[in-house]
């Protein structure tokens, strides 16, 4: 999945909430971009990562700097959901 496909995805199942999608899957991918980081400009989590921060993103997971390179480690709700674990 790309990153359209996910902002595609996303408003499909803020729409599929049961409220109007506020957003279009432009502003979705420009939050995306902000919050990842794209080649020319870093993200939220690369900036906060090079003050050697620790980004949580709550049961999805966090990411830290470990020697010098970023790691993700999945949060519980994240590796349940993978492993199948959740109903």
């Amino acid at each position: 999945m790309d990153k359209k496909q996910l902002a595609e995805e996303t408003i499909n199942t803020a729409a599929n909430g049961g409220k109007d999608a506020p957003l279009t899957s432009t502003d979705v991918e420009r939050v995306f971009d902000l919050l990842f980081g794209t080649v020319e400009h870093p993200g939220s989590i690369a900036e906060a990562l090079n003050r050697r921060e620790n980004v949580s993103l709550g049961s999805f997971g966090s990411f830290r700097m470990d020697g010098g390179t970023a790691t993700f480690r999945p949060g519980t709700a994240l590796t349940e959901f993978l492993q199948n674990k959740t109903g």
